[in-house]
C-alpha cells in the first residue's frame, strides 16, 4: 500500500476509534516519537500509549492533508485536532471536560505498507492555554 493510502487508513481508523484496524497498520517494531517527549519502540508500547490517551482525551482529526515522497517510503500529514480533555494527565492542568482545537502534524516512515515510524508534533503551550486556568 502506498504511503498516502497507509496514512489515510491510519487516520480513518483513529477517527472511527477502530483500534484493531489502527494497530494492524503498524509494524511490530514501530518507532513512536511523542511530541515533546521520548521515543517508544514496539506495537505493545504504542498500545499502552493509546490506552492512556483514550482514557484522558477524546479526539477527532479534521482537515487532514497527506503528502508523501515519490518513492512512497516517507509521508507527512497536517491536520486539526478537535478534542475534549476527559481525565487529568500527570503534570498537566486538571481535566474537567474542556474542549480544544489544535493544529498538528506528523511525519511517517512506511515499510511494507505499514507505519514503521511516526513522529507527532503540536504546540503544547497552545493546548495548555486552551485547557488551563
Amino acid at each position: 500500500m502506498p504511503a498516502k493510502e497507509t496514512i489515510r487508513a491510519y487516520y480513518d481508523a483513529f477517527n472511527r476509534q477502530d483500534m484493531e484496524a489502527f494497530f494492524d497498520l503498524l509494524h511490530d517494531d514501530v518507532i513512536h516519537d511523542i511530541n515533546q517527549g521520548g521515543r517508544q519502540v514496539g506495537k505493545d508500547a504504542f498500545r499502552t500509549f493509546m490506552a492512556h490517551m483514550n482514557r484522558s482525551y477524546r479526539e477527532t482529526l479534521t482537515d487532514i492533508v497527506i503528502m508523501s515522497s515519490e518513492d512512497g517510503r516517507r509521508g507527512a500529514a497536517e491536520f486539526v485536532v478537535n478534542g475534549q480533555y476527559l481525565a487529568t494527565d500527570e503534570g498537566l492542568p486538571e481535566a474537567n471536560g474542556q474542549t480544544y482545537v489544535l493544529p498538528a502534524g506528523a511525519f511517517f516512515e512506511i515499510r511494507d505498507g505499514k507505519v514503521a515510524r511516526i513522529s507527532n508534533t503540536y504546540n503544547l503551550n497552545d493546548w495548555i492555554a486552551q485547557v488551563g486556568a
